[in-house]
C-alpha cells in the first residue's frame, strides 16, 4: 500500500509570531522536490501568522498539545475548538517532553487523541523509549503497551486517521540517531503491534514517522526504510534551509 511521504517540523518552544513570518517567507521561496506532505507544528503564538504564510500552499499548521476538555476551568489550557479556529489541522500528542515534564500519560494521551478527531484534527502520536529501557531489553514491549493504552476505545477507520510518530527518548536533542536498521526494526514492529491490534489493511495504512535528531545527512537511509514513511524533525526544523534538505530527501 502507498503511504504518502510526511515530514513534519516540531518548533517546540520557539520562534515569536514575527520569527515565523520570517521563516516561511524564506522557506516558501524554497523549491521542494520530493513531493512528501510537510507539516510544521508551532507553538500556540504562532499559529494564526503560520496558517497565514502558507495559505494557498501544501504545508500544513499544527499544534505540539491541547487539552481534552471542550471549556473549563483550565488555566494555561487550549482547547481542540480553539486550535481548530486558528485555521491548525494537525497537533503533536504524546511526545516524551510532554510526558516528562507536564505529568501526560498514556491515558491523557488516548482523552486527547480522541478529541482530536473529533474535531477533525490529524494526531501525531508519539511513542519511544529511555535509554535505560533500551539496555535493558523491554523496548517492545514498553511501545506496546504506549501504543494499545493510547489507542483504547478508537475505531480502526479512526486510526487510520492518525500518524505514528516513534522517537527514541535517548536521541532526541542528544544529536545520537538510532540506526537505520535500528529505527525501521521499531517502525516495523509498531505496524505489527497495529496489525495485532486492528488489522493488516489498518497497519498498513497508518503513517509512521522516525524523529530523534533527524539531519539533512541521516534522513535519505532513515526514509529508505520500508517501514518509515517519514520523520518528526526537532531542531532542524528550526532553519529553513537545513529543513527543505530533509523534505526533498
Amino acid at each position: 500500500m502507498a503511504r504518502t511521504r510526511l515530514v513534519a517540523g516540531n518548533w517546540k518552544m520557539n520562534k515569536t509570531a514575527a520569527e515565523a513570518k520570517a521563516f516561511f517567507e524564506a522557506f516558501n521561496a524554497m523549491p521542494q522536490t520530493a513531493g512528501s506532505e510537510v507539516v510544521f507544528c508551532v507553538p500556540f503564538t504562532s499559529l494564526e501568522t503560520s496558517v497565514a504564510m502558507t495559505e494557498g500552499t501544501k504545508i500544513g499548521i499544527g499544534a505540539q498539545n491541547i487539552h481534552f476538555e471542550n471549556s473549563g476551568a483550565f488555566t494555561g489550557e487550549v482547547s481542540a475548538e480553539m486550535l481548530k479556529a486558528t485555521g491548525a489541522q494537525w497537533v503533536v500528542l504524546g511526545h516524551s517532553e510532554r510526558r516528562e515534564y507536564f505529568a501526560e500519560t498514556d491515558d491523557t494521551v488516548n482523552k486527547k487523541i480522541k478529541k482530536a478527531l473529533e474535531y477533525g484534527i490529524t494526531p501525531i502520536v508519539c511513542c519511544g523509549e529511555s535509554l535505560y529501557q533500551r539496555e535493558n531489553g523491554i523496548t517492545f514491549a514498553w511501545i506496546a503497551s504506549q501504543l494499545r493504552l493510547g489507542y483504547v476505545g478508537i475505531s480502526a477507520e479512526d486510526a487510520k486517521k492518525t500518524v505514528i510518530a516513534y522517537e527514541p527518548i535517548w536521541a532526541i536533542g542528544t544529536g545520537k540517531v538510532a540506526t537505520d536498521d535500528q529505527a525501521q526494526e521499531v517502525c516495523a514492529f509498531i505496524r505489527a503491534e497495529l496489525a495485532a491490534m486492528y488489522d493488516e489493511e489498518t497497519a498498513q495504512s497508518i503513517r509512521i514517522l522516525y524523529g530523534g535528531s533527524v539531519s539533512p545527512d541521516s534522513a535519505a537511509g532513515l526514509f529508505s526504510m520500508p517501514d518509515i514513511d517519514g520523520g518528526l524533525v526537532g531542531g532542524a526544523s528550526l532553519v529553513a534551509e537545513k529543513f527543505i534538505k530533509i523534505v526533498n530527501a
